[in-house]
This record gives structure tokens, sequence and C-alpha cells, in this order.
């Protein structure tokens, strides 16, 4: 965050991505042109809400708050999953699914404050925690209206789509920007940095989350967010020689138990 501006990294993350997925998804979407037109308003909305809003939002919130009010913040994205899908999908809230997501919270809790729940007393919110929030309830709302994406749509092609309908509104922001603060230093810190988060959690992430969605529906995928601090922690110990503590085991039991609740069928 020190070396890229935040609206610089949204657009040239996305800029890449899409570079990088044309070639793969270019026969597909000259082929499925007709039905891309047909629906650009649903595919508009979710470029908007998942490509342009989402990362920017985080990005500008990651300035000025801490990783630790962000993770906290981005943990309440499943419970807005959750209730967004009553009113818009018409789905009915299972005590199972609640009781598993407020249970997987807690171990994302337990697992931020490091097992000492007396240190979150003196979190202070502030305007980049406004920033994220916006993000979550972007993100949650992009995972619901997912339910409205076209079938016909290969993954390859809607995702594509989505890439380009949402760095087009990117643009003029960036130039915006660009005028206002100037850009940044091209060396290998910043090309890398652009390239991982292009490839891995843009094109990555965004066609797995989507497969996901489509097969296990947005409330059940929306609980596995709770594992970004489990693979934060193991990360942590590969890459930085940090170890695993006793609150890393019990946030990780809570998660895992949270998500098997939570992801319980009726049949079962």
């Amino acid at each position: 965050h020190e070396t890229l501006p935040p609206i610089a990294l949204s657009f040239w993350r996305w800029a890449l991505a899409g570079l990088i997925l044309l070639p793969f998804a270019w026969s597909e979407l000259w082929a499925q042109r007709r039905l891309l037109k047909r629906h650009w308003k649903v595919l508009g909305l979710l470029g908007l809400l998942g490509v342009t809003n989402y990362n920017t939002f985080a990005y500008l919130g990651l300035q000025t708050t801490t990783a630790t009010n962000a993770v906290l913040l981005q943990s309440i994205t499943p419970l807005l999953i959750l209730a967004l899908s009553v009113p818009l999908l018409g789905q009915p809230v299972r005590g199972h699914q609640v009781l598993g997501i407020l249970l997987s919270l807690a171990g994302v809790v337990a697992i931020v404050a490091r097992g000492d729940l007396a240190g979150l007393a003196g979190l202070r919110l502030n305007r980049g925690d406004l920033w994220v929030l916006a993000a979550v309830a972007s993100w949650a709302l992009y995972s619901v209206c997912l339910r409205w994406r076209p079938a016909e749509l290969t993954p390859l092609s809607f995702l594509a789509a989505s890439i380009l309908g949402g760095t087009l509104p990117l643009l003029p922001l960036y130039l915006w920007d660009l005028g206002r603060n100037g850009g940044f230093a091209v060396n290998a810190q910043s090309l890398g940095a652009v390239g991982y988060v292009a490839l891995f959690p843009s094109l990555l992430a965004y066609l797995f989350w989507n497969r996901a969605v489509a097969e296990l529906g947005a409330n059940r995928t929306g609980q596995f967010m709770h594992l970004m601090p489990v693979f934060g922690a193991l990360l942590s110990v590969a890459l930085l020689g940090e170890h695993w503590q006793g609150f890393h085991l019990a946030g990780a039991g809570m998660i895992a138990t949270g998500i098997w609740l939570g992801s319980r069928s009726r049949t079962t």
C-alpha cells in the first residue's frame, strides 16, 4: 500500500487481468456476443459490484485502517450475504446456517485477537473502516446477484465480460487520480505486485468463487471467507517463520465446525 496508490492498483490489476484472459476467452466471447449484448445490464451490474467497487473500496480503506480492523469487518460478509438472500432471492434463513456463521465468526475473532479478546476493546473505527464496509456490502451484493448470471455464458466469457464492465468505469477514475496524485514507480516491486493480484486474486479466485456460488449458492459459499485468517496464519508460518499457538488451533477448530454446520443440506 505504500508503493501503489489504491486506485492505480485497482485499475492496473483488472486491466492486466483482462489482457491475460483475453486470448483464452476471445473465441467464446465472439461466439456468445449476442448473448452478451442481450444481458449487458446484468453483466454491467456484476462488473460494477465485483470489480469496480470491491477492490477499489478495500484498497482505499486499507490506506487508513489496520489489517485487524479490515479482517474483522470483512468477516461479516457471510452474515450480510445471508441477510440479502432473504429479500432478493426469497431464501429462508435456517437456524443451523446462522449458528454456523456465528461460530466461524467467533473463530475469526479468536485468531485476529490472538486469543486476547480484551485487546479488541481498544479498536476504533475510522474513515478507512467505512471504505472496507462499503467493499463488504458490494461483495455481498455481488455474490447474491450472481443468481441472475446468464446460465448459458461460459465461465471464461462471463469473467471476461465482468472484467470489461468493471474496468471501464475505473478508467476515468484512474485518469483523474493520475492527474491529481501522479503515478507510481515502475520497478520490480510494483510490477510484481500488479502481476500477482492480476493472476491469483483476480482471475483464479474469481473463477473459483463464481463456480462455487453456482454450485453451492451464495449463503454456503460466503461462509468460506472465514477461512482467510486461517490461511493467513498458515502462510505466516511458512513464509515469516511464525509459530502456531493455541488460539490458532481454537479459532481454526471453531471455523471448521461453523462451516460444517452452515454447509449442511436439509437432508443431513
